[in-house]
């Protein structure tokens, strides 16, 4: 290229249609030398070697002062140019001498072209002026000043419509929800939208998908003709896909593991030989594999083509996890003092992925330091993958635990044991039976509690990031019945919880979340129900500026004691001010009722900011609150510090 560089009337492709190698080679995903380079998690592609050549050779730094200017004002076109372009983002760093410069300038005439096709621009013309002469016509040993003033000069020309869009041998509707695909035209393929290259990719995606999620495994791309008219700004495309043939998985193997038994792993990815072909069964693989928590990664891998009857060998490699992790943490705030807790994990006990975890809790240490106001707890599960199927977990648990409050003390133990069954990606249930006994030491008697029952819940999670979502729903519904002996009382315990987030802005620069939980207890009085099993609220989980389970029913001697119905609300508006720092505002409130309809001196409110700095595993959470419609004896502020979101 000399001169201008472009599809307009000035440049060497003036009035003329431009075909599919063009978008093809600069566009599409060529590998022909000279392509122009980008790094993705690491990995080059695209490498434009002669700039590496230069940079490798030349070590004299080549300062340079660049401009930018796009006609037309579209700041979105200017935006993609400026993000496109090497010598933008590296304006602030001198280049390895002329050469490193000008291998520069020659790679941002095919990266802004790039750009300009993205966003439906094919007509553009580029000028990249070095020195106030073309980049491409000067040598590789210039002799430029120091520092040299870098123009790019960008002139996008009309936006392109598709004219007549195309797919030969498009895969027929499937009857199957499971197997639909969503319809090129739906993504913009369609004659009258902006003929950006992106939906031409998309399209070519969604066509092979098509096929593969009707048992395709081979479909691919044979051709892909585009032709740009530059008299009626338009283009037509053609995408030819060659579905290749029918497809069954063939042969299940495993490799990678040392410690985990094959047979097992292959059948915890619940394929089966000579199953239709279906994208979505490997990726569930994956996920089921994942769930074991015995494998540092996973892969559910096949090769590019099927066998000549039509079977498709499938191999799951795997890399195993250490057999035993130590992990512990820490949680404060002023109103319930300092806990910290740490675990033991096992993995992978008797060949079968099998997991023992020991957990120990101690938490309400204040100052100064009195032991006998401590919570205490200890536990261990046991975790049995794949007990009937591959996605159901035998769970057996057993603890014990000492808890504080101002009503009461609790000594308790509680044995465990149910199933954890996975339905979908986003619903999955529990249930289990379950024994304890528990002791509530109260200010003017003691009384003793044996419950067996049972308690199973149901979940719906589709939010983005469990420890920090900006979109989605997380909904909980769980059910307890029990019986108690002492007292010879059925109970029925229930609580729902619904969870909603909606990130707004680029890159959710603002994220607002809202809570809202329920819980109602029918059976027996109160007196007859252990205080643990009635509904208390407030903490750092639930009415932050109040005490951890504060909130309850206020008796006629001013005791807070546990009630019958529960709701509790939260809002949220997370702010990120930088990358890994940001700022939130909240409101919470609670109101606990006995057997009557509370009225709304009783709601409690809490509000406050907080600040939050992003780790490796979750949010680092700092939240100042304070009540809002405090009672005698409540604190004038509550500060509360541990990882991740507070819902």
């Amino acid at each position: 290229m000399n001169g201008d560089h472009g599809e307009n009337g000035n440049g060497p492709l003036s009035n003329r249609l431009v075909r599919s190698v063009l978008l093809g080679t600069l566009l599409l995903g060529s590998t022909t030398p000279g392509a122009f380079a980008f790094e993705i998690f690491g990995l080059t592609l695209f490498e434009d070697q002669s700039a590496l050549d230069a940079d490798a050779v030349i070590a004299d730094p080549q300062p340079y002062v660049l401009t930018l200017s796009v006609a037309g004002g579209d700041t979105a076109v200017e935006a993609a140019i400026r993000n496109a372009s090497s010598l933008s983002a590296d304006a602030a760093v001198p280049a390895s001498g002329a050469a490193g410069l000008l291998a520069k300038a020659r790679g941002d005439y095919r990266r802004i072209l790039a750009a300009l096709y993205a966003e439906g621009y094919y007509g553009g013309n580029i000028n990249i002026l070095v020195g106030g002469r073309e980049a491409d016509d000067l040598p590789p040993d210039a002799d430029l000043p120091d520092p040299v003033g870098v123009e790019i000069i960008v002139a996008p020309g009309p936006v392109f419509r598709f004219n007549r869009v195309t797919i030969v041998n498009r895969a027929p509707v499937t009857t199957d929800p499971a197997d639909s695909v969503e319809l090129p035209e739906f993504s913009g393929y369609a004659a009258g939208q902006i003929a950006k290259s992106g939906t031409i990719l998309a399209a070519e995606t969604l066509s092979l998908e098509a096929w593969r999620q009707q048992g395709y495994a081979g479909a691919a791309i044979v051709s892909r003709d585009v032709v740009a008219d530059h008299a009626s700004a338009t283009v037509d495309v053609t995408i030819t896909v060659a579905p290749g043939q029918f497809t069954r998985l063939g042969e299940i193997t495993t490799t990678g593991s040392n410690g985990v038994d094959a047979d097992f792993i292959v059948s915890q990815t619940g394929l089966v030989p000579g199953a239709e072909y279906d994208p979505d069964d490997l990726k569930r693989a994956e996920k089921r594999l994942a769930h074991l928590e015995v494998f540092r990664a996973m892969r559910v891998d096949t090769p590019n083509s099927a066998s000549p009857d039509g079977l498709l060998p499938v191999t799951a490699i795997v890399e195993d996890l250490p057999p035993r992790r130590i992990g512990a943490g820490a949680t404060y705030s002023t109103t319930d003092g300092l806990g910290v807790e740490a675990f033991h994990l096992w993995r992978n006990l008797f060949g079968r992925a099998e997991r023992l975890r020991l957990d120990a809790r101690i938490a309400g240490i204040g100052f100064p330091v009195n032991t006998a106001e401590f919570d205490y707890a200890f536990g261990g599960t046991f975790t049995k993958p794949g007990f009937f199927n591959p996605d159901t977990d035998l769970i057996a648990a057993i603890s014990a635990e000492r808890t504080v409050l101002p009503t009461y003390t609790e000594t308790s133990g509680l044995a465990k044991l149910g199933i954890s069954q996975v339905l979908t990606d986003e619903i999955a249930y529990d249930v289990s039976a379950f024994y304890e006994y528990a002791r509530f030491d109260e200010p003017e008697r003691t009384r003793d509690f044996s419950l067996l029952g049972f308690v199973g819940g149901v979940t719906f999670d589709n939010r983005d990031e469990p420890t920090n979502a900006t979109e989605g729903f997380y909904l909980n519904l769980t059910a307890e019945p029990f019986y108690e002996f002492y007292y010879g009382n059925p109970v029925f315990r229930t609580t729902a919880e619904v969870r909603g987030y909606l990130g707004l802005g680029d890159d959710d620069f603002v994220v607002l979340a809202g809570r809202l939980k329920a819980g109602a207890l029918v059976g027996a009085g109160l007196d007859e129900i252990p205080p643990d099993r009635t509904f208390l609220a407030g903490g750092g989980g639930s009415v932050r500026g109040y005490p951890y389970r504060s909130i309850g029913v206020t008796n006629a001697d001013g005791t807070v004691t546990g009630g019958r119905y529960l709701l509790e609300a939260s809002v949220e508006a997370r702010v990120k001010i930088m990358k890994d720092i940001g700022i939130v505002a909240f409101l919470d409130g609670g109101i606990v009722a006995a057997d009557e309809i509370p009225s709304l001196d009783q709601l409690r409110l809490g509000a406050g900011i907080g600040l939050r700095y992003e780790t490796g595993f979750g949010p680092l959470r700092l939240d100042l609150a304070v009540p809002l419609n405090k009672r005698p004896g409540d604190p004038d502020y509550a500060l509360y510090v541990g990882i991740g979101q507070a819902f």
